[in-house]
């Protein structure tokens, strides 16, 4: 490989790095000053009408009601359905947006939205600030973000904080797949399926949520990824 090809490719991981700061500097001037928030997330398929979007929207209200800022990451479906909640209430309403090939466009009930060029980024920023996460149901990306954050939870990388699961019909497969395969078999351990709440009510969630924050608990901000 000659000089000329590899000075391209240094200059390339040059400006990939500002890229990487620049989208953390954007997180952080702006998500501590829409604190407390909770972090929602599911289906970029949901569709208005649905029980789940349905569901969403009425999280997204009532969490706006009790003074907390609803964050997703700014698609459509289920994240549009919870930033909506919160937006019709006059509440704040923050979309994380990730820049793909096909555009995700951000969904039209944001009070403030960031556009993210890295999904770890992107992922940090839904993480360090939120006082719990809502899952409800969905498909890779729900779940990468469900086990990556009980998998900073379990090893102690992140200091604990409500993992909701919202829907037992959807979820119900794999809390025992989870308990009668995985914990049997000694892959985790059992106190490891308390990392997580499962519920099919929003007033449970926003009960859990409130009480958690209003119990004053400092720990609860846990700072993923050592930033």
């Amino acid at each position: 490989m000659n000089s000329y090809i590899i000075n391209e490719l240094k200059k390339e991981e040059s400006w990939r790095l500002f890229r990487i700061i620049g989208d953390f500097i954007d997180g952080f001037e702006i998500m501590p000053d829409l604190q407390p928030s909770v972090t929602v997330f599911g289906s970029a398929r949901a569709k208005e009408g649905e029980m789940y979007y349905e569901r969403a929207m009425e999280l997204g209200s009532k969490l706006a009601e009790k003074g907390f800022t609803v964050v997703t990451g700014g698609g459509p479906g289920i994240m549009e359905a919870a930033n909506r909640g919160a937006f019709e209430v006059g509440g704040n309403s923050v979309g994380l947006n990730i820049k793909l090939p096909k555009e995700q466009k951000p969904n039209p009930y944001l009070t403030h939205s960031l556009s993210f060029h890295y999904f770890f980024a992107r992922k940090v920023m839904l993480v360090k600030y939120a006082t719990a996460f809502v899952l409800f149901p969905g498909g890779y990306g729900t779940l990468d973000e469900f086990f990556e954050t009980i998998t900073l939870i379990q090893t102690e990388k992140l200091k604990p904080f409500p993992v909701i699961l919202y829907g037992k019909e959807y979820w119900e497969g794999l809390y025992f797949w989870l308990k009668d395969k995985v914990a049997t078999e000694g892959y985790i351990d059992r106190e490891d399926l308390v990392i997580f709440y499962m519920t099919d009510e929003i007033d449970k969630v926003v009960d859990i949520i409130e009480k958690f924050y209003i119990q004053g608990m400092k720990f609860l901000r846990g700072e993923a990824y050592g930033i």
